[in-house]
């Protein structure tokens, strides 16, 4: 278990409609921008009407044509949008981070929140605001951004540069930039050659007609003769055109980019190491790259002044906030391997792509579940998105698996699931392969890996890792390393989670006893066991035992602890509910109530462990019959997980779930049963059909038919709802038991009373057998057999 998080109460407050009142952008002026009139008027004209709806213009191009320069001039210089920012849009992970960087600069408190809410609560604001511009930079799928241009599709600008020229028919009209005009690409050379003093610029026109008037190669040019003091005519001579010609592969951009490249890397020979950093960088996202991630590569005066050449040859930008950009068909040919070239040859690749990989493995934090680390890793992500896009598995390192295995943890713990079982895949066959099985990086990240799996319901997947690692870990560490004490404990979890109540107890039973043994009491992780320990009780009925372990606990958390820390808190409200468990709501009751008001005095209103003690405290009200408060605060709940978590979320659907219920409780039929149906439909969606959470919903919408009278959908939901529990759970599960005894009861309620009493009978016999004879389901299923037979 996790330390819960404190944040502050504005991370959960909607964006304010009246945010940035002064105006925000993070769209510099283009410096040393040149021309394009023609372009920048069109622009004007094309997002000088349609108030009340979204304008969107894309400008497309080859690359290094200039369309991003344009964008940002345009956006900084003419157009007058109050909110005015800029994203990289070449991935959905991109755009998302473009997203949640606006969010946080209209709202500093949401910095906190998982990207996913921060890009959420961005859209949501622009959906209802005009007065704003957003620029998609270099935008490679229509996909990627045609879901935030539906979404925001009443008010606001978009601006889109993008190598795509067809396809935005659906979207808005589209813009052709092409190369300079001759005077144009003369004028920006001319300008960054002359920048420092008067300079020969004679045979500048011939010199940008033979780089085909590219604004990216001008540039780099331009750069190039600055720095070294060669003239125009000069440079023409240093390589025949028809050697540069053959330097690359591809279109005209990149084989005139490649003759740049090869020269600058020539003239940079005296500084290998700038080399070495451009290839370095060419396996990251081109766009902020934080500029410390190359601080081990040498020593800081020979690493700044290797990175200053890069900056002053425009190989490599440097944006004065700790980050680096590099152009994308810079990035494209550093690293692809050229045995013609000397800066590119296959080791040289193959040396950077392991250094970029050594780089992130350093930099993430080591404890992702810190919120303090959280803005680094959301800045790293693109960065081993991309380092691990560009090149097949078979060339990942140890130090890619640990960048992997980072990043994954980091994005299970915000709720990205299916990325981060990519990774953690991913992360085990590379520490597999080069490591070994028994090494204890891999037995870690077989452990992630597993703990996945069990997040997302896949328990047939979740169980033999969790066995397999707590085996190798006895034999690699011993039976009392922390690690193994932690595999134990994860095993025992996961034998709880499908049921399997025999083999938990005994494990969370030796996991604390070896725990008080080797670490102590009073030890941290030794008042997580004995937690885990008193849930398993609880789970099999045995609540004699529980409460005492649940009542212990707690005084030990708040005596080491303190009365506020969020462990204690969730000591207070595991023992309120296992008071409740056993009946004692007396007891129950005012410990919901003081978990609830601590929990907003400590951690926020709409932190989520608050609301998870809303909801439980609504559970209590409706225990004790007090309809009248537990339906209004389960709606509030719901209202504000809505908006917190998202529709989606597993609490958001567990919330819609209890509502649904509780106006079953009512007799609300009319209500209960669409929010079940969407419950289930919502569950099917986003938990997968065999998620355990949605087999409950299948059982709780056959009981509303049910309850209903429509005993033609009730009686097949409730036969597939126990198939399907039987094969995914096991057929000893508690909610498989449920199961049971529920189609019994609608076999009994359409007179079908041989299968109805057998099925009783069968039930009742294994309820005692696994849960015990004074378990409540099984005190439930003897009154149950007993009006059947009586019936």
């Amino acid at each position: 278990m996790y330390a819960e998080r404190a944040l502050p109460a504005e991370a959960y407050a909607p964006i304010p409609a009246d945010a940035a009142p002064h105006g925000v952008s993070n769209i510099p002026a283009a410096a040393g921008f040149v021309g394009r009139g023609a372009a920048l008027d069109a622009l004007d004209s094309a997002f000088a009407g349609g108030a009340g709806e979204v304008v969107l213009h894309a400008v497309h191009g080859l690359g290094g044509i200039g369309k991003s320069a344009l964008a940002a001039h345009w956006a900084a210089h003419r157009a007058t949008a109050r909110v005015r920012w800029r994203i990289t849009a070449d991935s959905p992970e991109a755009v998302e981070a473009g997203l949640a960087s606006l969010a946080r600069a209209l709202q500093p408190g949401l910095g906190e929140l998982p990207a996913e809410l921060q890009a959420e609560r961005a859209v949501q604001w622009l959906a209802a605001r005009g007065d704003w511009l957003v620029v998609l930079d270099n935008v490679e799928r229509i996909d990627d951004v045609g879901a935030l241009v539906d979404r925001v599709a009443s008010r606001g600008r978009i601006l889109v540069t993008t190598r795509r020229a067809t396809g935005w028919y659906r979207h808005g009209a589209t813009i052709r930039l092409d190369v300079f005009e001759p005077a144009e690409s003369v004028a920006l050379f001319t300008r960054i050659l002359t920048h420092d003093g008067p300079r020969d610029t004679d045979g500048a026109d011939a010199l940008c007609a033979e780089l085909g008037h590219l604004a990216l190669a001008v540039e780099q040019a331009a750069a190039y003769c600055a720095e070294t003091g060669t003239s125009p005519r000069a440079y023409l001579d240093l390589r025949p055109a028809t050697r540069f010609g053959a330097a690359a592969e591809g279109s005209d951009s990149e084989r005139t980019i490649a003759r740049i490249w090869h020269l600058t890397l020539d003239r940079l020979a005296d500084t290998p190491l700038a080399g070495d950093l451009l290839r370095t960088l060419a396996w990251y996202a081109p766009d902020g790259i934080p500029r410390d991630l190359l601080d081990e590569a040498a020593e800081p005066a020979e690493l700044s002044a290797a990175i200053g050449r890069l900056v002053a040859y425009s190989m490599v930008t440097d944006n004065h906030d700790g980050t680096l950009t590099v152009h994308r068909l810079v990035q494209a040919l550093a690293r692809t391997p050229d045995p013609g070239d000397p800066h590119r040859g296959p080791e040289a690749i193959d040396h950077a792509r392991s250094q970029a990989a050594a780089h992130l493995a350093k930099a993430f934090p080591a404890d992702v579940y810190q919120p303090t680390g959280w803005p680094r890793c959301r800045a790293l992500l693109p960065h081993i998105d991309a380092l691990t896009r560009h090149h097949s598995p078979d060339h990942d390192t140890a130090d890619t698996a640990q960048a992997l295995d980072r990043a994954a943890l980091y994005q299970k713990g915000q709720g990205a699931l299916a990325p981060a079982i990519q990774a953690f895949q991913r992360a085990l066959a590379t520490y597999e392969r080069v490591l070994g099985t028994e090494h204890p990086l891999t037995l870690g990240s077989r452990n992630n890996l597993a703990g996945a799996y069990e997040t997302v319901g896949d328990l047939g997947r979740a169980l033999p890792l969790y066995q397999r690692t707590l085996e190798d870990c006895e034999r690699v560490h011993g039976t009392d390393h922390p690690d193994t004490l932690g595999s134990r404990n994860n095993l025992a979890g996961a034998y709880a989670t499908v049921g399997d109540l025999g083999r938990a107890l005994p494990l969370y039973q030796r996991t604390l006893e070896d725990c008080e043994r080797v670490q102590g009491t009073d030890h941290p992780n030794t008042l997580t066991s004995r937690n885990n320990l008193a849930h398993a009780y609880a789970t099999v009925g045995n609540l004699g035992r529980a409460v005492p372990l649940y009542q212990r606990t707690l005084e030990d958390r708040e005596r080491v602890l303190g009365t506020d820390h969020p462990d204690t808190l969730t000591s207070r409200n595991n023992l309120a509910g296992a008071y409740e468990a056993m009946g004692d709501l007396g007891r129950a009751l005012p410990l919901f109530e003081r978990t609830v008001e601590d929990r907003e005095r400590v951690l926020g209103t709409d932190h989520p462990d608050t609301l998870t003690s809303r909801d439980n405290l609504a559970g209590a009200y409706e225990a004790v019959g007090d309809l009248g408060r537990a339906v209004p605060l389960y709606e509030r709940t719901l209202e504000d997980r809505e908006r917190v978590l998202g529709t989606d979320h597993p609490d958001t659907l567990a919330s819609r779930n209890n509502l649904a219920y509780s106006y079953l409780r009512a007799g609300d039929l009319g209500r209960a049963l669409p929010l079940y149906e969407c419950t289930l439909e919502d569950r099917e969606r986003v938990q997968g059909t065999d998620h355990p959470n949605t087999l409950t919903s299948r059982n709780n919408l056959a009981y509303s038919y049910l309850r209903a009278g429509d005993l033609g959908r009730a009686l097949p939901l409730f036969e597939r709802t126990l198939e399907d529990r039987e094969r995914v759970l096991g057929t000893d599960h508690p909610d498989t038991l449920a199961s049971r005894n529920n189609l019994a009861g609608a076999y009994e309620a359409v007179g079908d009373l041989g299968r109805a009493l057998r099925l009783f009978e069968r039930t009742l016999e294994d309820c005692e057998r696994v849960l015990g004879p004074g378990h409540p389901m099984t005190a439930g299923v003897r009154a149950n057999l007993e009006h059947a037979r009586a019936t």
